[in-house]
């Protein structure tokens, strides 16, 4: 019993640190907008570098259900040091491209397939494998918190290299610094679940998904979850600069969001194992609608953007644990991985119609004030479709004899 406890909790710090990884090193791309768009030429337009991350968060999405199987079927290690080995090569190509195609093929295939390994579905599946059920929830709550410090604290870390070596070299540092998940995913020492018999085939998975009204439901949520972060974290630097606050301000909007998002994400976990997760994933989106509400209507000012960023950073991921943690009480952990990459699929998709409608209706009409609306609308949406979920197993045949 106690070397199964120490497997567990090495797993839960070996998990965090490759999320903390990568996500961090995500996080920091925006920062090399400017001076690649600069130096190389693109414009402000940026088509290339826009391009190339775009397709890299839908490649990143419409790939996490096969790295999720994948992880499933032959455990987590091999995928995250496959993942890693591509993160790594897309930042150092990324360093040496100086046009539209190697942007497309670094930042956009390689990192986008690189994250799928790396990232929320692939070490919440090894690390709800590892945990007992009743403490799966706090566990994966760590390590989503652990993603959100990556994100507020490799941001200085990027800036300090970019400042240092300039961006090309900065690039490669960062690409020497995500080899390190390779190292960490082979300690990993993740095994799919011992057989059981109540164990079902990946086919048979899908099909029990397919048709649970439940696990479509959470799909949906999470897109709008994914529809909201993004817009805001995208265009809120923009709104508040429109609206006559310092570009500064909205910097540390953004990290006091990533901050707030590590104890936001933890409390998340922590509550997912001692109440209904579908129930606080409820109140957790009419919070949102409510919380943009009194953004949009109270005096705009630096102080007020600050304490939205407080707010939005408690509710900014805390999703994460609560919607995987579901994932793994209804259909258990078998297939988690895969399941829990479709339902971010889904987060991919909000995500992209997200800071694509908003620079969209931005360019039609001036403002943002139809797509803050949208994304209100879509916090009661989404909050009702929650309450009609429930965290009930879901109820198979018994085995026969003959597949006992």
């Amino acid at each position: 019993m106690e070397s199964v406890r120490r497997h567990s909790l090495l797993l839960i710090v070996l998990g965090s640190l490759v999320v903390t990884l990568a996500m961090g090193l995500r996080h920091g791309f925006g920062l090399f907008l400017e001076p690649m768009s600069t130096e190389l030429g693109w414009g402000r337009g940026v088509f290339a570098f826009a391009f190339a991350l775009a397709l890299q968060n839908l490649l990143w999405g419409l790939s996490q259900p096969f790295a999720g199987a994948l992880a499933d079927r032959f455990g987590a290690a091999r995928v995250v040091v496959i993942g890693g080995a591509l993160y790594a090569l897309g930042l150092l190509f990324m360093g040496l491209s100086e046009s539209a195609l190697g942007m497309t093929l670094s930042a956009g295939i390689l990192i986008g397939l690189g994250l799928s390994g790396t990232t929320f579905s692939v070490i919440l599946g090894a690390v709800g494998r590892a945990v007992a059920p009743e403490k799966r929830s706090m566990a994966m709550g760590i390590v989503s918190a652990a993603g959100s410090f990556g994100q507020f604290a490799m941001l200085p870390g990027t800036l300090g290299l970019m400042g240092w070596l300039g961006w090309s070299a900065a690039l490669l540092a960062m690409g020497a610094i995500a080899a390190l998940m390779l190292p960490l995913g082979a300690m990993l020492r993740d095994r799919p679940s011992a057989k059981a018999a109540s164990d079902i085939s990946l086919g048979a998975a899908l099909n029990e998904a397919a048709n649970h009204r439940g696990f479509w439901l959470l799909c949906l949520g999470f897109f709008v979850c994914g529809f909201q972060v993004v817009f805001i974290g995208v265009h809120l630097p923009g709104y508040l600069f429109d609206n006559g606050i310092a570009v500064q301000v909205g910097s540390t909007v953004l990290a006091l969001v990533g901050l707030f998002n590590i104890f936001g994400t933890y409390a998340a976990g922590w509550l997912g194992g001692r109440y209904s997760k579908p129930r606080l994933l409820t109140w957790l989106y009419l919070i949102r609608g409510v919380v943009i509400t009194l953004f949009l209507v109270a005096p705009l000012s630096p102080g007020s953007a600050y304490l939205f960023g407080i707010a939005m950073g408690l509710l900014w991921l805390s999703t994460v644990p609560l919607t995987n943690g579901i994932v793994a009480s209804v259909f258990g952990v078998q297939h988690l991985s895969m399941l829990g990459g479709i339902v971010f699929l889904f987060h991919q998709l909000g995500s992209f119609m997200g800071v694509w409608l908003g620079g969209f209706l931005y360019d039609l009409q001036g403002d943002y004030a139809v797509v803050w609306n949208i994304a209100i609308l879509l916090s009661v949406v989404a909050a009702a479709l929650h309450w009609f979920i429930s965290e009930r197993p879901v109820s198979r045949p018994a085995p026969t004899e003959a597949e006992a």
